[in-house]
């Protein structure tokens, strides 16, 4: 015989002094090294519980010598291990929580059907309703043949489940039954006071028509809340297991599933890497619409700008230096900051006339700064555990720079995965929506950004542009400045860095503009802009290079603005982590077809 006798009890009565009574079985149960648990309420007790045959039945004698457990039905069942991790007495409202004022088993209760006549009515062919009272993952271990599920996920659901049971079963007999009874002292007389008028309970529950009757019209296994998992009709522990992730019953035959990987999933809860992926998008989602809700900027903050000196403002004088760097805020205002203390080195104010050498760095420090509106609405098509992918929308800035610091992408993102620090892979202007490659880790960006850098990376954009191409296909091969020339911006120069773009006509509009498919091959700052400003045919919105070879004076648009129809539509790189190409491409903006 096994070592290990489980018992499972439970009898409603009114009790007092529970307090009391919880500290004596405690101390019982740890004087014979039982483990398990004792439920006590007002309305009487409930315990699973389990040790050495003679400590057990030692415990049963001293319960039972109290008037109050001298009847109390003893469910007894061997196990080779012990199935409980712990001793636990515990004081509650209600032995089966169920939260319906008015019922008192311990008063009066369903009438009781026992395991041997409930054979015989299946034997007899008798007409009844046979009912499932258990929670669903219990019922899916085993049930009664033809029974109805109660189809509820915690007890506390029975009573609404009531209102939807078929009102043919009102006047039918109807049986009900559980694990080992005790949710049925509570469901009859629900069930009797909602007009079902013939309800029995099936006396002593599964357990007890096991240890009478066995397998007979029973299918499967019975659940039990131990970790024996489940009891076949012989009261012997079965091969099932539970889920660590989503605590759900395991079949020996599951657990050989390609599915199953103990600890983290099983059949029932697996789901597939693009599942996963979708799961955690989603989260993102409602982090970033909380983070840009309102806009991180919109609140007046104190703002503190590193500013380092590059090579070439070398011995510049600090009002040099912030004029050119930061041209936008006008020399008179860098002055104002300098005289007034917000601009400082080593904590210690600058004059507008002091040299600076490269490579020092500088604070600027400005007060109730608030920034520009901008367009957060952040699509993320991709995540994993090295790089995410996103949708920019436009205008937003990649990075903290001129006007804007927290309405930033980088910024919100850095808020929303925090405490990682996301880099930026490349770079999209403020005003181009589509897809932008990010790294999470200081590792991936060192193997990200080089593909980027040497240009092996595959890109497509879409634009909508002013005029009519004259060829479907056409290149343009005009280098491009190093440095930005009027208002912060390059353009094209013979002497000036290579730069290769190939276009595709996709579509003729009425209105004299042109749908087209780019793909730059080299990688210049504003290449694609620059190119097609160059052929006469600038971008529809961009602010900057305006038609017949003008030139604007604003960088960023307003998002109440009409958009500048350039989109980064499709990108294929090689998987940092994995080495393996990946290809995203990000859904087209209602520009592209504007009917």
């Amino acid at each position: 015989m096994s070592r290990i006798l489980n018992i499972a009890a439970y009898r409603f009565v009114t009790l007092d002094q529970l307090v009391k009574r919880r500290q004596e079985l405690g101390q019982l149960c740890e004087q014979l090294e039982l483990r398990g648990t004792i439920l006590l309420a007002p309305e009487g007790i409930n315990l699973f519980l389990a040790g050495e045959t003679e400590r057990v039945e030692s415990f049963i004698e001293k319960l039972t010598s109290q008037a109050e457990f001298a009847d109390l039905e003893i469910k007894r069942s061997q196990s080779d291990r012990q199935p409980f991790r712990r001793m636990l007495v515990r004081l509650k409202k209600e032995i089966i929580a169920f939260g319906v004022e008015g019922i008192r088993p311990q008063e009066e209760t369903s009438p009781r059907l026992g395991a041997k006549e409930l054979k015989a009515w299946f034997e007899e062919g008798r007409d009844f309703t046979l009912l499932d009272v258990r929670n669903d993952y219990e019922v899916n271990v085993g049930t009664f043949d033809g029974a109805s599920a109660a189809g509820i996920d915690h007890f506390r659901d029975f009573p609404e489940a009531v209102d939807g049971f078929p009102a043919e079963w009102k006047s039918r007999p109807l049986v009900m039954f559980c694990t080992g009874g005790i949710r049925c002292e509570k469901a009859g007389p629900l069930m009797e006071r909602a007009g079902f008028e013939n309800v029995f309970q099936l006396d002593g529950g599964i357990l007890k028509y096991f240890e009478e009757c066995g397998a007979e019209h029973y299918e499967g296994d019975c659940f039990v809340f131990d970790h024996r998992v489940a009891l076949n009709p012989s009261l012997g522990e079965t091969s099932d297991s539970l889920c660590f992730a989503c605590q759900g019953i395991v079949s020996e035959a599951e657990r050989k599933s390609p599915q199953y990987a103990e600890g983290e999933s099983c059949p029932n809860c697996y789901r597939s890497p693009t599942e996963q992926m979708s799961a955690r998008i989603e989260n993102r989602q409602q982090a970033i619409r909380s983070a840009a809700d309102p806009l991180p900027g919109s609140q007046p903050y104190r703002s503190e700008r590193p500013l380092k000196v590059p090579q070439r403002f070398d011995r510049s004088t600090t009002l040099d230096l912030l004029d050119g760097l930061i041209p936008y805020l006008g020399r008179e205002r860098w002055r104002e900051a300098c005289e007034t203390g917000r601009v400082t080195k080593n904590d210690v104010p600058l004059s507008c006339d002091a040299t600076l050498r490269a490579g020092e760095q500088i604070r600027h420090i400005e007060f109730d700064v608030v920034e520009p509106d901008v367009n957060a609405d952040i699509e993320i098509l991709w995540e994993d555990e090295s790089i995410i992918v996103v949708n920019k929308p436009a205008p937003l800035p990649m990075h903290p720079c001129g006007r804007f610091n927290r309405n930033s992408l980088v910024s919100i993102l850095n808020q929303v995965y925090a405490p990682e620090q996301i880099r930026i892979g490349h770079r999209l202007d403020s005003n181009t929506s589509g897809v932008v490659v990010l790294s999470r880790r200081r590792s991936i960006a060192s193997k990200l950004q080089p593909q980027f850098a040497e240009g092996t990376v595959k890109k497509t954009y879409l634009a909508r542009v002013q005029g009519h191409p004259e060829d479907e296909t056409f290149l343009s091969e005009q280098p491009i400045t190093s440095k930005p020339q009027k208002a912060g911006l390059r353009t094209v120069d013979p002497n000036g860095l290579a730069a290769v773009t190939e276009f595709q006509l996709m579509r003729k509009d009425s209105d004299d503009a042109s749908l087209l498919e780019v793909k730059p091959l080299t990688g210049r700052t504003n290449q694609i802009r620059i190119h097609l400003w160059a052929l006469g045919m600038p971008i529809v919105g961009d602010p900057s290079y305006l038609p017949n070879g003008r030139m604007g004076e604003t960088q960023t648009l307003d998002p109440s603005d009409p958009p500048m129809c350039l989109h980064a539509w499709k990108l294929t790189f090689d998987h940092p982590l994995t080495g393996q190409p990946l290809s995203i491409e990000a859904p087209k903006p209602r520009w592209v077809d504007p009917r």
